[in-house]
């Protein structure tokens, strides 16, 4: 890559970042003056500086809906926000995983279990 492909890259990417974050701040400050500033899964309450912890989750999952009556909202706390996006990765490896590993507890679960299967089954 050349220095102005570079260049170029970077700013692609920095305009893609304020972007985001111009949306995310927009449905953002909506569900503050929705919902009470509580965690929806550790209950948790925040206030003042704290309240930068509590994010806001799309139930969907679907960045762009976002409906006037917040009914596709969820605020979570960064880390019950980070845990919701985490389950749904470990349920689908669970699912790819040989049977007899998935009824092992997830926290014994390693990500690079299934890995030899996959490429066995793209060879």
């Amino acid at each position: 890559m050349t220095d102005s492909d570079a260049t170029r890259h970077d700013q692609i990417v920095a305009e893609m970042r304020k972007e985001e974050q111009r949306r995310q701040a927009g449905y953002r400050e909506k569900a503050l003056k929705l919902f009470p500033h509580v965690c929806g899964r550790c209950t948790r309450e925040f206030e003042g500086k704290k309240l930068r912890e509590l994010t806001v989750h799309h139930r969907d999952h679907n960045h762009d809906n976002n409906p006037p009556d917040g009914s596709n909202w969820e605020l979570l706390c960064l880390y019950c926000h980070d845990h919701e996006h985490t389950r749904g990765v470990q349920e689908q490896r669970s699912e790819d995983a040989p049977a007899d590993r998935r009824d092992r507890p997830s926290l014994a679960h390693s990500p690079f279990a299934a890995l030899a299967d996959r490429f066995k089954k793209s060879e």
